[in-house]
């Protein structure tokens, strides 16, 4: 993963930046080094054609990606269309990354979790380390580092 070879992100939307989606890509962005790019496009809401057309879109947008992202949060206000766009990841062999609702205020639903490949909180390192297990099938073992001073 690279400037020039950035992994594509889809994040779990209903056609409007819920908090939790903007929320995404503000700790993506506050990462160093890591590159992404988002494939999911909310303000690319269909003007006719009804569910279908709608249907359609979140497939086109999920095609492009290596990796969705799933706003538990959005899965508890939007259920069935939540569920179709994990439907979709699923028949495009896309790993599909879930992450709790923001706050601790609830839990990951267990039908989310249980689709899920990973199920993470927010925290910008899970997420980075999910996207680069998942999407790019990286080693993202890492070692804490302590530092002790001696008085």
């Amino acid at each position: 993963m690279s400037e020039k070879n950035p992994i594509r992100v889809f994040v779990t939307h209903t056609f409007q930046q819920h908090d939790d989606y903007l929320r995404v890509f503000e700790f993506l962005e506050s990462v160093d080094r890591f590159f992404y790019l988002n494939c999911s496009k909310p303000e690319n809401m269909p003007e006719t054609g009804g569910l279908e057309s709608i249907k359609d879109e979140l497939i086109r947008q999920i095609k492009e990606c290596e990796a969705v992202i799933v706003l538990a949060s959005l899965y508890l206000e939007q259920k069935d269309l939540t569920r179709y766009q994990i439907d979709v990841a699923e028949a495009n062999d896309k790993p599909v990354i879930a992450i709790r609702p923001f706050g601790g205020v609830a839990e990951t639903p267990k039908d989310l979790t249980e689709r899920a490949d990973a199920n993470i909180e927010w925290n910008e390192r899970e997420m980075v380390d999910a996207l680069k297990k998942h999407a790019r099938l990286e080693d993202t073992s890492r070692w804490e580092t302590i530092e002790f001073t001696l008085e």
